[in-house]
């Protein structure tokens, strides 16, 4: 085993496992992690005994999402509007780019990579997790985007590959959350099974490409995602980054970067959240919810 303090990287059996390793803050990506995890991808790919990447999160979440706790308001800005993000429009737009192009390593990469998704799959780890060739997630885990509600655009999106057009929308435009069980339902992940059984049916999958000429593998990638390319899935990733970065510029976003700065991160987050009740959209079914904005359960 080897890796950095906040990703652990092994090999054996013909697979690599990219670990994300902050348990006690539900494995926020702090700005080194993704970094980190775009070079033990291309380790792993440039590693002939390697079939398959398995990428999961330690302790009870796969990804919460960014680490926000080092974030800074810039405090001589006296138009909030030109603030958190950049100086300039241009800039922001360079700096969301630049993240991508570590983001997307899970689809560049010429080995099939599954994310073992536990827990919470949020924001920046629906990123991680969607990128991936498949997604194998627990019944009970959460997927969702809920900065989308006032922070901006999503910065990289695969929805709409997977979910169709009115489920994207209908997720993103919201920032609600579904279940694992729901997400597979959908199309955002492969499958879902019980907690128990997860870790179980993520290697299993492993072992069967284990027995595969990775060659054969990366070219069967290889072909699908060229589809999804002229389906325009590269380009919209360019476009999200230019989106994001004008709605950045939204009366919303400085809203909410103003309560930033007075408040803390922490709490504007809880202030943005609390109105959203239990933050969940249910896929079957009628949404009956109480005045406090959480469904009713059947």
């Amino acid at each position: 085993m080897s890796g950095s303090d906040l990703i652990r990287y092994e090999v054996e059996r013909g697979r690599a496992r990219i670990i994300l390793n902050r348990p006690e803050k539900l494995n926020a990506v702090a700005q080194s992690m993704s970094r980190d995890i775009h070079d033990r991808l291309w380790e792993a790919d440039n590693d002939t005994s390697v079939h398959s990447v398995i990428i999961k999160g330690a302790g009870r979440s796969f990804c919460s999402g960014a680490d926000l706790s080092g974030y800074r308001m810039e405090e001589d800005q006296p138009d909030v509007r030109h603030r958190a993000f950049t100086s300039t429009i241009d800039d922001d737009i360079w700096q969301i780019e630049r993240g991508q192009r570590a983001n997307i390593a899970p689809f560049d990469v010429h080995k099939p990579v599954i994310a073992q998704v536990h827990g919470h799959c949020l924001a920046l780890g629906t990123v991680i997790a969607l990128f991936c060739d498949f997604v194998i997630c627990a019944d009970d885990a959460c997927f969702g985007f809920p900065p989308a509600r006032d922070l901006g655009a999503l910065p990289s999106n695969m929805w709409l590959y997977l979910v169709g057009p009115q489920w994207a929308k209908r997720l993103t435009m919201t920032g609600d959350t579904i279940t694992g069980r729901e997400a597979a339902q959908l199309g955002l992940a492969l499958k879902s099974v019980p907690i128990a059984d997860l870790e179980q049916e993520v290697e299993q999958l492993a072992d069967r490409f284990a027995l595969i000429d990775p060659h054969l593998l990366a070219a069967n990638k290889r072909v699908i995602n060229l589809g999804l390319e002229l389906m325009g899935a590269r380009t919209l990733q360019r476009l999200a980054a230019e989106i994001d970065g004008r709605a950045h510029l939204a009366p919303g976003t400085a809203e909410y970067t103003r309560r930033v700065r007075d408040l803390g991160w922490r709490e504007a987050i809880r202030q943005r959240d609390a109105a959203f009740g239990d933050g969940r959209a249910r896929v079957n079914g009628p949404e009956r919810r109480d005045e406090h904005g959480f469904l009713i359960e059947d």
